[in-house]
């Protein structure tokens, strides 16, 4: 028996990196997971992994509410509630010199305006004793160059992360962030931008030595989803190798 048998669970960009890696170890746990994201085939192939009984992808974009509508009347039809709900989003990065209005938009219309309808639109189906878990990014406070846009986008999910535990306490629900450093995932390479010179100095500054890998991001997904988590509300757990600590 898994930690998280017979619940049910929504992923928001589970088809790849560190959604993908959390989508298989909920799996794992026991859960149904309800996946989303904007490619259909990537998002079917991650069926094909794991399984029509252990995921159901729903094709979308969480900036788009009715996409979100027609994942959570998925969720709905099984009939069961929502008891993990883990909004996981991205977006892409330039300087402030780089930086356009289509550029800001999209970048808040996904991590920030996505992020604040991809939890309110789930709070009729989510059960008392939910777990919600955002995912922030240890660069909302570290001012990477490049990052500035998104690390602000970031920002304010660590903000919602505080706002929401308090709204939603006196249901039980326990809202959390992580905010993961440095992780081996496409968005990464998109960084990188075709500079093989690039992963070797983010790896320079994490003090392990090494890029996080987004299975261990998922293990902390996995323990805020559980009971083994029961005391923590409006954290932020770091998972970044100590790189802003050290």
């Amino acid at each position: 028996m898994g930690q998280l048998e017979n619940k049910t669970a929504v992923v928001t960009g589970g088809g790849t990196g560190i959604g993908l890696a959390a989508t298989r170890r909920l799996v794992a746990e026991g859960a149904h997971v309800f996946i989303t994201g904007r490619r259909k085939t990537v998002l079917d192939a991650v069926v094909e992994s794991l399984g029509p009984a252990a995921v159901t992808a729903v094709p979308g974009d969480i900036a788009a509410p009715g996409d979100l509508d027609r994942l959570y009347a998925a969720v709905a039809d099984r009939g069961r509630g929502l008891d993990v709900l883990f909004a996981n989003a991205a977006a892409s990065f330039a300087t402030l010199e780089q930086t356009t209005g289509e550029h800001l938009d999209r970048i808040f219309s996904v991590n920030v305006r996505g992020t604040l309808f991809t939890v309110q639109k789930a709070l009729p189906l989510l059960n008392d004793g939910a777990s919600v878990i955002l995912n922030s990014s240890v660069r909302a406070g570290d001012g990477v160059a490049a990052f500035g846009a998104y690390a602000a986008s970031k920002a304010a999910i660590r903000s919602f992360a505080r706002t929401w535990a308090n709204e939603l306490k006196d249901r039980g629900i326990r809202v959390n962030a992580i905010s993961p450093g440095t992780i081996d995932t496409p968005g990464l390479d998109g960084v990188a931008g075709g500079d093989a010179g690039a992963k070797a100095r983010f790896t320079e500054a994490v003090p392990l030595g090494r890029i996080g890998r987004p299975e261990e991001v998922a293990n902390v997904v996995a323990f805020l989803a559980s009971d083994q988590s029961a005391f923590f509300l409006g954290a932020d757990l770091v998972v970044d190798g100590g790189e802003v600590h050290l």
